[in-house]
């Protein structure tokens, strides 16, 4: 039976039932019970190549304090594993394991790949890696540089009537270099550098390009270079080159 009852707050329908009164909302206002959130499931790990890293790409392998110990080839990735080809023997004993980084070039987008890994027993010169863990990617693209401070020549690409002019090679990297020189280039502008990295081997030459420039005094220039296609010979003689140079200071001689 429904009748109407005033209270304070208005009129308020009420439903006569055993046990008292009950508001109508109260029948039918509950909200319905929640449904529990489905678990959700855990991130996929993302794999090293998503990073970036492939078979063939140019890496430097270092010591927990950065001490360059060899630069190589990485190959055969499979997983978090893969195996280094040196460029030159390296000077690891072949009895130790140890914990590296390794800092690798991508010649597809550019960019450098910094990675963490354990490296094991060399086999026929070859180093096994495993647990190799990505640490973080960006646009630096600087490599080791080794401060050489040798003398060289640049002949400039495009200009008429442009001959060899005396350069200073400052440093170099797998990379790139910088040159000292009186020549004023223009960002973007090329030339072919001409330099002795070895004084046992043939003169480089080395087609680069102008991607920074600091004017100093006395109408002298140092020109941040980045070397532009590089075969795999090039490459080599001069990664050899850096590391046989590199050896030499760390020995002193």
């Amino acid at each position: 039976m429904y009748y109407n009852e005033e209270i304070c707050c208005g009129p308020a329908w009420r439903l006569r039932i055993p046990g008292g009164f009950m508001k109508l909302f109260d029948l039918f206002g509950k909200s319905a019970k929640k449904e529990p959130k489905p678990a959700q499931e855990p991130e996929r790990e993302i794999s090293l190549e998503e990073h970036g890293v492939y078979s063939g790409m140019r890496v430097e392998a270092m010591d927990a304090e950065n001490h360059l110990l060899f630069i190589a080839k990485l190959m055969s990735l499979s997983g978090d594993g893969a195996k280094l080809h040196p460029y030159s023997k390296a000077e690891v004993s072949s009895e130790e394991e140890m914990k590296i980084k390794i800092r690798g070039y991508s010649d597809m987008d550019k960019k450098v790949v910094h990675l963490e890994g354990n490296l094991k027993q060399a086999d026929d010169g070859i180093w096994p890696v495993e647990g190799l863990v990505f640490i973080k990617s960006g646009n630096d693209r600087a490599f080791f540089r080794l401060n050489t401070d040798i003398d060289g020549s640049m002949v400039i690409i495009g200009k008429v009537g442009a001959g060899e002019e005396p350069c200073k090679l400052l440093n170099i990297s797998v990379g790139g270099a910088y040159v000292r020189a009186e020549p004023a280039l223009e960002l973007g502008e090329r030339f072919l550098l001409q330099v002795k990295l070895h004084p046992d081997r043939d003169m480089s030459l080395i087609y680069s390009e102008v991607c920074r420039i600091i004017e100093k005094e006395d109408e002298v220039f140092e020109y941040g270079c980045q070397f532009v296609e590089l075969n795999e010979a090039d490459q080599k003689q001069i990664i050899q080159a850096i590391y046989e140079r590199q050896r030499k200071k760390k020995h002193g001689s």
